[in-house]
């Protein structure tokens, strides 16, 4: 709870009103605000959040926090019945230049989350997700009460919270700190997402360490350069955010942002250039993290593919740089657990047991991940060459989203996998087929540069029979990777979302394979 007046350091404006008004939360949802909170009215792409006010005004809401022309909005809707003006009258508000760049730090005011829980952050374009819950895992096998926040869920103190976008909006992030506080949280993992930094949606959180895994081209479509996508990210890396940070600089995107840091950093990788050395043998999950001459930490991945060490390795460096011991770290290091929904997700079947106990010869292993960049794709591909006689990838693009890398996406699948099977991701309105087109272009070009391994192309529209197809066809000895929806439960197409799981799909193909007990084989 605060009061308005002491909102004025943070958010340095005109107060309307009783500037003793105590508000009790924030909230920029005019569905969800509620009386006694502070309301954000934001100017927006289409709509001002003005526009809303009046009628929360008039169901008790008495305090705003908005522009000026938001300001005119309210005073003018309000200005025709003498009820209205009273109502106006009891309205308490802060009208300030730019209400979305104070949002975050007001919320942070007001809820009291400055500095509680201890945050660390990880941001890149691959590796996020997991690199958060190998987080989590390794501070509940050290008996931390902990949360998460990310692409596939909120975890508070083990209970789950569905996420709809990777980073929550500022006003709800700073209401998750302040439940995480009240249920004993000590640490948060959280995922920082390029969006939620260049939208404020981030401010006013501070992270104890901040994480970078990679940088890969996506997300095109919002930042329009690779550049504008490197310089969202590296704005994690101020002291405006994070205390100290550990980069990996497994590429040339991680070098420039041990350059662009503006707090101390520890690089990690897998060889000498690195201050954190990953020392590893292609293929196995157990590995040694060297911190210097004298001092190393035992570590095994928990999840499969040799990029996944990487992953590991950072979230270990990430907690012995936010103060745990080397020694808590490596107690634990080759121990813990985590399983992270449609990353390198291996799905069991779902079909009679003691059929698949008596017969496991008839199954190809079958994995679902969420990779849906060219980097994502040729790392996953390759991390299962040493387990897989053979590799089979479904796989599309989504929808208005970052065309510039279907073409590169198709090229990667046709390098590292024997057998493609082109598919409809979440297609939203664009022509599906137009999507596939695109994708196709940069299968060709690589079978026509002699840089292909792809030995079948299949293309099936239908995702459902194309995962269908891909298991009933599989060789045994085949992997088949399902990428690029990962933990998803639905399918865009148009504006309408249907029920749609990578992950129930693909057992039921198992399941079905299983059942009619006859093993199959892609044919050339």
């Amino acid at each position: 709870m605060m009061r308005l007046s002491q909102l004025l350091p943070i958010a340095p404006g005109t107060l309307h009103g009783d500037p003793e008004k105590e508000v009790t939360g924030v909230s920029h949802d005019s569905r969800a605000v509620s009386p006694g909170q502070l309301y954000a009215a934001l100017p927006g792409a289409n709509v001002h959040g003005a526009k809303f006010a009046p009628e929360l005004i008039r169901a008790g809401v008495d305090a705003i926090l908005t522009d000026s022309a938001g300001w005119t909005m309210i005073s003018e809707a309000l200005g025709d019945s003498e009820t209205d003006r009273d109502l106006l009258e009891r309205v308490s508000a802060l009208i300030v230049e730019a209400p979305r760049a104070v949002l975050g730090f007001v919320s942070a005011a007001v809820y009291g989350t400055t500095s509680v829980p201890e945050l660390i952050g990880v941001t890149g374009t691959n590796g996020k997700t997991t690199t958060t819950y190998l987080v989590d895992g390794m501070l509940s096998a050290l008996r931390h009460r902990t949360a998460v926040i990310g692409t596939v869920a909120i975890l508070i103190a083990g209970d789950t919270v569905p996420s709809v976008r990777t980073t929550p909006e500022a006003p709800e992030l700073h209401a998750l700190f302040a439940k995480m506080r009240a249920a004993d949280v000590d640490t948060c993992a959280m995922e920082v997402s390029s969006h939620a930094l260049s939208q404020h949606r981030v401010d006013g959180a501070h992270f104890s360490v901040a994480g970078f895994t990679n940088l890969s081209q996506d997300h095109l479509d919002f930042h329009n350069t690779m550049e504008e996508y490197f310089e969202a990210k590296a704005q994690l890396f101020t002291r405006t955010f994070s205390d100290r940070a550990v980069i990996v600089v497994e590429d040339e995107w991680g070098e420039r942002m041990v350059d662009a840091a503006q707090v101390p950093v520890h690089t990690l990788g897998r060889d000498d250039r690195s201050q954190w050395r990953i020392d590893h043998t292609p293929g196995e999950a157990d590995f040694v993290l060297h911190l210097d001459a004298s001092q190393t930490v035992r570590l095994r991945s928990p999840l499969p593919g040799d990029f996944n060490v990487t992953n590991t390795a950072l979230a270990a460096a990430m907690l012995i740089e936010s103060g745990i011991s080397a020694d808590e770290i490596d107690a634990i290091g080759r121990s813990f657990v985590a399983s992270v929904p449609g990353r390198m997700e291996i799905i069991d079947v779902s079909g009679p047991r003691a059929l698949e106990e008596s017969h496991p010869e008839l199954l190809p292993r079958a994995i679902v991940d969420y990779s849906h960049t060219p980097d994502a794709i040729a790392k996953a591909l390759a991390s299962l060459h040493a387990d897989s006689e053979e590799l089979v990838i479904v796989f599309g693009a989504g929808g208005d989203r970052d065309r510039g890398k279907r073409f590169g996406m198709g090229q990667a699948a046709a390098r590292e996998a024997d057998v493609i099977v082109l598919t409809d991701d979440n297609p939203r309105t664009e022509d599906p087929a137009t999507i596939r087109a695109a994708i196709r272009e940069g299968i060709d070009a690589a079978v026509a540069a002699g840089q292909a391994r792809v030995k079948k192309i299949i293309e099936a529209p239908d995702r459902g029979r194309a995962i269908d197809e891909a298991i009933a066809s599989a060789d045994p000895s085949t992997t088949v990777l399902i990428a690029g929806k990962g933990h998803e439960t639905g399918q865009t197409v148009g504006t309408t979302v249907t029920e749609f799981d990578d992950r129930a799909r693909t057992r039921s193909a198992l399941s079905m394979r299983l059942g009619g007990a006859q093993p199959g084989k892609v044919h050339r």
